[in-house]
């Protein structure tokens, strides 16, 4: 088992990154007496809700369920109040934890009814896809989406600690374990170019959930963003950097309609679209030097990853600018984009002309 610390602004928390971690003990920061709600969904319920249950019942707490639909469509202020419901049905206090039990759709509802309770209580991750264990579950972003945008309603609020346990990637549709790949892929195209690099060369055995490899891919991926955290918890500046492929992907899902379009897959297109647009106005930035062989290198990577690397016909690039306009990271009413320098080094760009992203956009489209 890995270990991998969380600085925040209050404290710090542990990532706790093995195989068969709910039957340890050790990993849950939880007492006898503690009163928990288990925040779960059908689908995951099936394999886990009950060794974990019973655990947690072991050390002597009072565990109760609540289950939520299955699905990006429920990530809704309907399933965050279902939350609220069942904490006071059963008469839960400032003292009590809620456990995330799922992927990122779990962990950001369960997140903001934590971090909304009674004004904020007690919360526990335990990420079971791929894309939650590298990216969703770690950084304390916690949220719900509007029809009109994703993630749009939310708040920063940092967990008691990370349980990732890998064994539950073995229950996955493979559709599931690629769009996580997005993710991984990210923080080395984004952020290190040795990463990048050593994707390259083990993508298959990460797809496959070879078991040393994966593990290193998930605790680099921990380690990276444990360290932006650190330095920028609230996003106030480097941590944007994280949203590569962001921006062009949450349109997408946005106007797509979520769930129709995972993710992962939707920032993988994303990714394409912004290296794209990073080598169009390399003559504006002259420290930019993405080639098309970069862009070529990146989309052979996402496509060994089995992630789509065009935009769909059905999304109507005029939609692109509707979506964009309400991204988090605007400032002053200017869509602010997460560019490249090279792979492995990304920045913020702003005022760039629309005709150079339309014409990108354009050229994106299968």
């Amino acid at each position: 088992m890995l270990c991998v610390n969380v600085r925040h602004s209050s404290g710090k928390y542990p990532i706790y990154i093995g195989e068969n971690l709910f039957e340890n003990e050790g990993v849950f920061p939880v007492k006898k007496g503690d009163k928990l709600m288990i925040v779960s969904n059908k689908t995951v319920a099936q394999y886990y809700l009950l060794p974990l249950k019973n655990t947690l019942e072991k050390i002597g707490c009072e565990v109760n369920i609540c289950l939520l639909p299955d699905g990006e469509a429920y990530k809704n202020l309907e399933s965050l109040n279902h939350i609220y419901t069942a904490l006071l049905d059963k008469n839960y206090g400032r003292a009590s934890i809620l456990v995330a039990l799922g992927g990122g759709v779990i962990g950001d509802i369960c997140g903001l009814a934590a971090a909304t309770y009674q004004r904020g209580i007690r919360f526990i991750q335990i990420p079971t896809t791929l894309l939650a264990q590298v990216d969703s579950s770690v950084g304390g972003k916690t949220a719900v989406n509007h029809q009109l945008g994703k993630n749009m309603i939310g708040a920063f609020y940092q967990p008691q600690a990370v349980i990732i346990d890998l064994s539950t990637l073995r229950t996955l549709p493979q559709r599931e374990i690629s769009a996580g790949l997005a993710e991984v892929i990210k923080y080395g195209v984004a952020l290190d170019k040795s990463f990048f690099t050593w994707l390259c060369q083990h993508i298959y055995q990460i797809k496959t959930l070879e078991i040393q490899t994966l593990t290193y891919a998930v605790s680099h991926c921990c380690q990276l963003k444990a360290e932006i955290v650190k330095k920028d918890e609230k996003e106030a500046g480097e941590r944007a950097l994280l949203n590569f492929g962001h921006t062009f992907g949450h349109a997408i899902e946005t106007e797509m309609g979520y769930g129709q379009c995972l993710h992962g897959e939707a920032v993988a297109i994303g990714m394409c679209i912004a290296i794209a647009l990073s080598q169009k106005l390399k003559t504006m930035h002259k420290m930019n030097s993405i080639s098309k062989a970069d862009i070529t290198l990146l989309h052979d990577l996402l496509k060994r990853a089995d992630l789509p690397t065009t935009v769909p016909q059905n999304m109507p690039l005029e939609q692109f600018f509707v979506h964009m306009q309400r991204d988090k990271k605007n400032t002053h009413n200017t869509i602010r984009f997460v560019l490249l320098r090279s792979i492995g080094t990304s920045y913020i760009a702003t005022d760039i002309p629309r005709k150079d992203i339309e014409q990108t956009l354009a050229s994106c489209y299968s």
